[in-house]
Parts: structure tokens; sequence; C-alpha cells
């Protein structure tokens, strides 16, 4: 059975309490490999590692330097494309067709990107009038925050991960990583690219467990940790301002979402349609940059349920390794009691289930799976729980709405289907606040739909920002 030991320091080690847990394969049920977990010592090695290696070698290089090894970095996984997509799959039980597509291709790019980006970082200066008349030049440098904790979600974990460990490495910091618990594959398989990249030691390290009295914890109460970079559950993100807030240690936050879609009469019907689709189903509805829920214009609302229903009943379920799949399991059962329990509530509430609503029938080698139906109701009031709570399941509500009212009373803005921008249809800002989210293991994504302020802190992470979240500013007068 596969061992899947921490990286620090340069090398894989195990813990020195010796306990594990099971890796789970969401296709089936079946263990994958026993994973170590990380206790406070082995928190301390790396953290401590972290910052040798920002005192060190890391350290002293420059932009280009850096940038040059983070490029052999992409090419890495590049080159260890097949590892890393099966064990991607094995993790997350995604199609393969999915994750060779988005997954590793822009995971290695991530390096790539984010070291090209801050080759081009434009330092700030100003002039000033002095009373003498001699004049001053103030200006600004950027620098290392230091030693960053990156704690990564399950739904796309080697993107996620690196989305935030490119644009940390190529400022400069030192990262600690705590991947999710349920997806710890292709962060420790990270490290070997590194060692073959030429990383130096300390610069790149992987701690697995679980959150609280676990490696999550013991690193975000760390107090030689500058910064921490989280995407998942808001309720986590949470905890973990709370312990940021000793040291008043900076937080990038990336939390759970409600995304809506509206849909015009005038739109495009086949385009709506597809993205729908895709924005509801992706990735077994594991992306908080999903649809839960649409509101349809009256008079193509049922042709537009009629059509969708169609798109998600013809959907292929099946494991990552049947080409003819689209749609995998859920990310583990623990998951899918949480989405199952939201069906049932749908249901108990009066909603009309228009397909799904349940678990699919599945060959015998596939039973002990993640595996849930794709979902559509109807009938719900926007006060149902389905309606304003995150599921992060492949499901979402349509309601009908009033041809002639506006919809500045509808709980979420949103992507939307249509040809005109303006006119008396045109969506305004809503006013409500953002819905709850169900306790959940980190694995959501920003909802950036969202114009109503949301509990997080997405905006920090577009590429542009990268700059600001990962470094700190060091000014001098002259």
């Amino acid at each position: 059975m596969k061992e899947i030991k921490h990286f620090i320091n340069g090398a894989f080690v195990g813990s020195a309490s010796g306990r594990t847990f099971e890796d789970i394969n969401p296709v089936n049920g079946q263990v994958i490999g026993r994973v170590h977990e990380a206790g406070r010592a082995e928190v301390d090695a790396a953290v401590k590692a972290a910052r040798a290696a920002l005192k060190g070698p890391w350290g002293k290089m420059t932009v280009a330097e850096r940038a040059d090894i983070l490029h052999r970095v992409a090419d890495g996984i590049t080159a260890r494309f097949d590892e890393f997509l099966e064990a991607e799959c094995l993790d997350t039980g995604k199609p393969k067709s999915l994750a060779s597509h988005i997954d590793i291709p822009r995971g290695a790019a991530n390096f790539k990107v984010f070291a090209d980006l801050l080759k081009n970082v434009a330092n700030e200066a100003f002039e000033m009038a002095t009373p003498d008349g001699a004049g001053a030049l103030n200006y600004g440098v950027r620098r290392p925050k230091g030693v960053i904790g990156v704690i990564s979600p399950w739904n796309l974990p080697l993107l996620l991960m690196t989305w935030k460990v490119g644009p940390a490495l190529a400022c400069g910091n030192c990262v600690v990583v705590k991947p999710s618990e349920e997806t710890p594959l292709t962060a420790t398989l990270l490290g070997e690219v590194m060692q073959a990249a030429g990383v130096p030691a300390g610069v790149y390290n992987v701690v697995h467990g679980f959150g609280g009295d676990s490696a999550g914890a013991f690193l975000t109460e760390h107090s030689d940790v500058d910064a921490y970079t989280f995407t998942g559950e808001t309720g986590t993100g949470e905890t973990i301002m709370r312990a940021a807030a000793k040291g008043v240690r900076q937080v990038s936050l990336e939390l759970g979402g409600k995304n809506a879609g509206i849909v015009f009469a005038d739109c495009d019907m086949d385009k709506a349609i597809e993205g729908t689709l895709r924005s509801a189903f992706a990735n077994c509805g594991q992306v908080c940059l999903g649809t839960e829920r649409l509101y349809i214009e009256r008079p193509i609302f049922d042709a537009f349920v009629a059509r969708l229903k169609a798109g998600a009943e013809s959907l292929v379920i099946g494991p990552p390794d049947d080409a003819s799949s689209n749609f995998g399991p859920l990310v583990s059962l623990k998951h899918r009691e949480k989405v199952l329990s939201y069906y049932q509530q749908a249901v108990d509430d009066g909603a009309t289930v228009v397909t799904g609503g349940g678990v699919p029938e599945m060959p015998a080698h596939l039973a002990g799976g993640a595996w849930v139906q794709p979902t559509i109701w109807t009938g719900l009031s926007d006060n149902s729980a389905v309606v304003t709570e995150e599921i992060f399941g492949p499901c979402c509500h349509i309601r009908r709405s009033i041809r002639k009212r506006r919809p500045s009373n509808w709980p979420t803005a949103c992507p939307m289907a249509w040809r005109r921008r303006s006119g008396p249809r045109a969506a305004r800002a809503p006013t409500a606040s953002p819905g709850r989210s169900r306790p959940a293991s980190s694995g959501s994504t920003a909802g950036s739909s969202a114009i109503y302020a949301p509990p997080s802190a997405a905006a920090s992470s577009r590429a542009s920002a990268a700059k600001g979240v990962c470094t700190r500013w060091s000014s001098t007068p002259s």
C-alpha cells in the first residue's frame, strides 16, 4: 500500500508519532494509501526549514533566477503529466477528460505565469519638496512577506494549490502547504518535481493532516508564519482569521458562495443551456463558481427546464478511466452525506424533483463510491435552505420569474445569458445578505459573481494582485 509522507526541508519524512490516516478513492471506496499525520513537531520543522531557506539561498536569488527555477518546475509537471493526472483522479474521482484539460495544465501554468508576471513588477517612487529646496525622493521596494502557510482545498487540488504557491515563490517567499486530507497526492508528488527542478530545500514544504488538533491548527497557530492563504468553507476561514489575529498576520481567504444565474427571454437558448450545464454540473458541482440556482423569465421557463433536464440526463456517469464519462463522484462518502441531506431537504420542503435526487445505480465494483445523481428542482421559495445555503454538489433549483419585474430583490447578482445589456430587464444590484453554508471539509472556491460583499477575499487572488498578497513594502526616503 502506498505510503504518503510529509515533504520537509527537501526530504520525505514520516511522522514521529507514527499516526496515519487513510486516503480513500471516491470512485469505489477503496483505500489508496496511508497518509502520515503531522504533529506539532513536523509542522515546526517545516516552518523552521522555510525560515532558513528564506534567509538562505532562496532569499538571496534575484527575481529572474527564481523565475528560471519556477519555469523548470512547470516543465517538470508537464514532463510527468500522466503521473499527476493519475494522482489527481485517484484522489478526486473526476473524469480524466476534465483533469487533463483543466487541473494539470493549469497547475503547471501557474508557475510560469506568476514567474513571468513578477519579472516586470514596478516599485513606487515620488518626489517631494523640502524646506531647504533640495527636494527628496521617496521610494518603496517590495520584499518577500516571509513564510506563507498555504491551506488548499480538495475540489481542484493541484490547480488551486499552485495558484497560491506559484505567486508566493515567485515573490521570494517560502511555503508550508497543508493540502486537504481528502487529496494529498499531487501536493506530495510536487515535492519530487521541486527537488528535480533545483528548488532549494525548505522553500516548498508539505505537511499532511486535518484541521483542529492536527496539522491545520498547528500551522495556523505557529508564531513564525507571516501570512496565510486559504480556500475552503467559511467557518474554517473564520477560525484561521482568529488564529492569525495573534501577531496580526495577514490572511487571504477564498470562501463559500451561492451563485445564481438569470436567463432572460431574449437569450441565446443554446448558449444558456450549455453554460448552465457546465456551471451547475462540472466537477460534480464541486465548484463555488458554479450555479446552484436559476431565475428564468416566464416565457421560456418550461422550455428551459425541459432542455436542462435533458442535458442533465445525458451526462455519462462513470469512473475516470472511462473515456465516455463526463460526470464523476463526489470527493468522499462524508461529503455525499451532506449533499444527500439537501436532496432530502428539498423534498421535505415541497420541491418538484425534475430529475435526479438520489444515488445512481452503479456496477458492483463501483457501488462503494461517492456517487450522486445530477439533480434539478423547481417549486421552492427563496428562503428555502436549498436555495440559500451552499450545497457544493451537482444540483440547481430553477425559479420562474415574472416578465415585467426587475430582479432587484433577488438574493444575488449573477452571470446572465442574454443579448441586450440595457433596458428595463437589466438586473440590478441585490440587497440581501449572502446565504449560509453548512460546515464541511475545505473544498470550495470563491463565488465571483456576487455583487454583495461576500465573506471572501476573492478579489485578492486575481493574478494582477499577487504581488500585493505575497510581498510587503519597504519604504526609504532619500
